[in-house]
């Protein structure tokens, strides 16, 4: 019989797998992940509406979003494509282009400050306040027609009041925006007016006026002359210029590009049909050159839910007219829930062709044609801000469930929380927003990441400066600082690799260290698990750092540094998973950033590093040649300035080491701004030590001074005018000590005895006194 293998058994599972959950919008909790196929993921993420800057907002959204998709492309390995529209037809473009081109013109052909100019920006300032500033005004708050100006006194002391003007608020919310740019164009129009009194009519007066009221002027500029603009190249090429602007500023907070970027000019054919085959499936209607979706017909329908993400907003007639948007007038519809698919085009509003007469698409038509002609009838996730949540993401959803009639277009709706700055909601329409630019000028793009990482992704982010001076920079600090360590030990000690002191430095330290790693491990993928918490997933990075800190400072000469190096790799590995740095995974560290350019300039790198190696050599070389009685203490003195002054510039710090290092400095690699500055506040206290040792010796020699002067007079002469007044004493001895009074008695004993102790202690302080200035001199 032949030899066999005994049995094997498959283990047994000690600890399960965590699974990934995902919070969808649809569901409210968080669910089980399960693409339809394998491993492949179809991801649709709703991109912007460029008509303006990007800003904060735009910062959340597309920052935090990348964050998810790399954790599922990088981290869980998901094959995910990943696909995002650009909106570059909608009313908000068609306005901002109108206005900026008529505002043009209108600047152009203004030669000079009159009466007429400020007379037409008085008459738009009268129309927005009755207008804009007007809705949010109480009925007996709002000035009558024509008198504006009479009233605006009385309203601008009302708006101090801070109850007053959250009554109004309540009624409008753009009633700040408004009342503020009602106040700047009024001022505006007194000081022209001002300055045209006092005959001052030139060009910069009269485009100052224009340039100060612009927001009100072009309002009203839109309101008379809007059919005149024409040219479809208006607003085309100014969603083209921020859609530029838009990737840019994306580039610079390293969120990658999507696979496929789809815009709504280059989909109008597959709009008009798909809207065509939503009527012939009985979800929509023509009126009046339109195309409204019937959200009645589709929610009483078998299988079909209208407003499945936010169903309790199906009549909120706010959020609805909001989605419509500005320019659409819903006269044809039949009901207040119905939306256009296809909006027929007024004066000065772009067009094209369709069967229902010349129009533009709706907004909420095009991310369902769009995502369709990418994904189909299905898709597993669907990404956007939550604001987009009602009415168009359930619109979105509504119309591609009528076009494909099936029961579900999206299997996972995910919404990135609204974002805050210091405790107010940021809104582009509200004027409330910072810009990318602006952001970057006081943060990096690596500490706005980890602002939002620091937050749940699905959570209400306040934005505030002391969340980026406080957890974010220190925790970058704790982690530079960590990595700086573990890059020194490594690279001693890949110069020390081939000794060996005979011990294999793995005890019990070492062992738990280790086994804290591998949890850490488990800890950190159960927390990506959970929904992408990333808070958690930070915390357990963290708390690892910590661990390998304490366990550094404790084991000195009987550290193992492969321990150590395994945890800081694995740590600068997530970190960049997660978009905080790029470079390869073997680093140690953030890694670098990405820079476009060709090749390294080796002379340019090294240089200045031989430079300084060159200068301490002929340093050295110097004093050896010298051979002086101090060679040996300005060696030491040149090793100071090259450790002190020559290399911190470089980035380069050497630590001085005890023990079995006596002798051997620890090189680092440290920012030079980080090491220029702790050598300034170094030498600030150490100045400040000698400032104060300097003021207490002055203090000291001035309190001698003050006694030695008390010794200045001799003790014959310590009794006698002027040191005393005239007449206290009438008769002395040889040495000077008093013995009678004015009137010629004799002193008292008492008397007598305090002027002899007086006059010892004045001859004690006058003998000190002639010894310090024989001193002195």
């Amino acid at each position: 019989m032949s030899v066999q293998q005994p049995p094997w058994n498959i283990p047994d599972r000690t600890a399960p797998e965590p699974i990934l959950k995902i919070y969808n919008s649809l569901t409210r909790t968080k669910t089980e992940f399960v693409p339809r196929n394998g491993r492949y993921v179809k991801w649709y993420n709703c991109g912007p509406t460029v008509y303006d800057a990007s800003h904060m907002g735009h910062a959340r959204n597309y920052v935090t979003q990348d964050i998810l998709r790399r954790i599922m492309t990088d981290y869980f390995g998901y094959d995910v494509h990943f696909v995002m529209n650009i909106t570059d037809i909608d009313d908000k473009i068609i306005i901002r282009a109108r206005q900026n081109h008529l505002l043009e013109n209108f600047r152009k052909e203004t030669k000079s400050l009159s009466s007429e100019l400020i007379n037409h920006i008085l008459s738009a300032w009268r129309s927005h306040v009755q207008g804009k500033v007007g809705k949010g005004l109480s009925e007996s708050d709002r000035p009558t027609e024509g008198e504006e100006e009479s009233a605006w006194p009385r309203l601008t002391e009302r708006i101090q009041d801070n109850a007053w003007k959250q009554e109004c608020l309540k009624r409008d919310e753009k009633f700040d925006m408004y009342f503020s740019s009602a106040i700047r164009t009024l001022s505006a129009i007194h000081t022209a007016q001002s300055r045209l009194d006092n005959g001052q009519t030139g060009l910069d007066a009269a485009h100052q006026l224009i340039d100060e009221s612009r927001d009100i002027l072009a309002q009203s500029l839109d309101y008379q002359l809007s059919g005149t603009v024409t040219d479809p190249a208006i607003p085309r090429s100014l969603a083209a210029f921020w859609e530029g602007q838009f990737f840019k500023d994306m580039a610079r907070l390293k969120v990658r590009e999507p696979d496929i970027i789809t815009r709504v000019t280059e989909y109008v054919p597959e709009i008009v049909n798909f809207v065509e085959r939503i009527i012939h499936n009985g979800y929509a209607y023509e009126a009046e050159g339109s195309v409204y979706f019937d959200t009645k017909s589709f929610d009483n329908a078998e299988g079909h839910n209208y407003a499945k993400l936010e169903p309790w907003s199906k009549g909120n007639r706010e959020l609805l007219e909001d989605g419509e948007g500005a320019l659409s007038k819903q006269s044809g519809s039949r009901s207040a829930s119905d939306f256009a698919l296809w909006k027929a085009s007024k004066p000065g509003e772009p067009s094209w062709p369709s069967p229902w007469g010349s129009g533009r698409p709706g907004w909420h038509i095009e991310c369902s044609v769009m995502a369709s002609a990418i994904f189909g009838d299905n898709m597993d996730i669907h990404s956007g801000g939550i604001d987009l949540a009602f009415p168009h993401h359930d619109n979105e959803m509504a119309q591609s469930e009528a076009y494909h009639d099936c029961g579900s277009w999206v299997n996972y709706f995910i919404h990135t929380g609204h974002l805050h700055i210091e405790g107010l909601k940021m809104s582009k329409s509200l004027k409330n927003f910072i810009t990318i630019d602006e952001i970057l000028e006081r943060h990096s793009a690596r500490q706005l990441r980890l602002a939002f990482l620091t937050q749940l992704w699905n959570a209400k982010v306040d934005f505030s400066e002391s969340l980026m001076t406080g957890e974010v920079r220190g925790l970058e600090l704790t982690l530079n600082n960590f990595f700086t360590v573990v890059r020194a030990l490594v690279s001693q000690a890949r110069v020390d690799f081939t000794k060996s002191d005979g011990c294999h430095h793995y005890d019990t330290s070492e062992s738990d260290l280790t086994n804290y790693f591998h949890d850490s491990r488990s800890k950190f993928r159960a927390a990506l698990c959970d929904s992408f918490n990333t808070p958690a997933a930070l915390d357990v990075l963290r708390d690892l750092v910590s661990k390998t800190n304490v366990y550094i400072n404790s084991r000195g000469k009987s550290l193992n540094v492969s321990v150590v190096e395994n945890c800081a790799r694995w740590i600068g590995q997530m970190l960049r998973m997660f978009g905080l740095g790029e470079g390869e995974n073997s680093e140690i560290g953030w890694g670098q950033d990405n820079h476009e350019g060709g090749a390294i300039n080796t002379e340019e790198i090294l240089m200045p590093y031989l430079r300084q190696l060159s200068s301490f050599r002929d340093g050295i070389r110097r004093l050896a040649m010298e051979k002086s009685d101090s060679a040996h203490k300005d060696i030491l003195a040149l090793c100071d300035k090259l450790r002190d002054v020559d290399l911190i510039p470089l980035g380069v710090a050497l630590d001085d080491q005890e023990g079995e290092y006596y002798g051997k400095a620890l090189v680092k690699l440290v920012p030079p701004a980080d090491l220029i500055r702790a050598r300034n506040e170094k030498r600030a206290q150490t100045e400040a030590k000698l400032a104060k040792k300097a003021a207490a010796a002055e203090a000291e020699r001035l309190k001698r001074q003050q006694k030695m002067e008390k010794g200045r007079i001799p003790p014959q002469e310590f009794y006698k005018p002027p040191n005393v007044d005239e007449g206290i004493y009438s008769s002395w001895d040889e040495e000077g000590i008093p013995l009678t009074d004015k009137d010629g008695k004799e002193l008292s004993k008492n008397q007598a005895k305090k002027v002899r102790k007086d006059w010892e202690t004045q001859k004690r302080l006058h003998g000190e006194y002639l010894v310090w200035k024989d001193k002195s001199s």
